[in-house]
């Protein structure tokens, strides 16, 4: 399993994050990839948990650094990344890294580690329930809810055929099995 890496993405409010932390509670040898946000942490997210959040100047310091794997400007001056480091870090101590992004993130990723990733797209089951999804977690505005509106349609259609597998979360538990599945078949190559 060494080197291996599974990516999660998905538009905002799909519901990758909760798949992720299934995964992550079965498999020992899983270790979650923190990303890098240029944005304030939302409810009870951690800095070096959740993300490493910083400001826009410094996450451009270290683009110019070049000390990312990955990233992008999601909203202007939102910008979001996977650290070299990141990496380092999680292959140094023998464990399967799982990533948990943005659908042109999970792009980048598996352009750069290609066979050694798999891909997987969490889609919601309609428009209209990724809007609910969104509007019940209670931590963004109107305004940032119809930009993530506006962007999830652009974001399944960039990533439709470009993901090795898509899976509609739209009966939790079902999801969790199917993701099961794909992912030991994948350690299992």
């Amino acid at each position: 399993m060494d080197g291996k890496t599974i990516i999660f993405s998905a538009p905002s409010g799909a519901g990758k994050s909760t798949v992720v932390h299934h995964l992550l509670g079965l498999h020992p040898e899983f270790e979650f990839s923190i990303s890098a946000a240029s944005r304030s942490p939302r409810g009870t997210e951690r800095d070096g948990v959740d993300y490493y959040f910083m400001d826009a100047a410094r996450f451009r310091e270290l683009i110019a650094q070049d000390a990312f794997v990955e990233h992008e400007e999601v909203y202007p001056d939102h910008f979001y990344g996977t650290l070299k480091s990141e990496v380092e870090r999680i292959w140094s101590a023998g464990h399967v890294i799982i990533f948990d992004v943005d659908v042109k993130g999970g792009a980048n990723l598996k352009r750069y580690f290609s066979d050694k990733a798999l891909s997987i797209l969490i889609v919601p089951p309609s428009m209209e329930v990724l809007e609910q999804r969104l509007r019940g977690r209670g931590t963004d505005t109107d305004e940032a809810i119809a930009q993530r509106l506006a962007k999830a349609q652009w974001e399944l259609d960039f990533a439709h055929g470009n993901v090795d597998v898509e899976l509609v979360n739209d009966v939790l538990e079902d999801t969790f099995r199917r993701a099961e599945t794909v992912v030991d078949e994948f350690l299992a190559r």
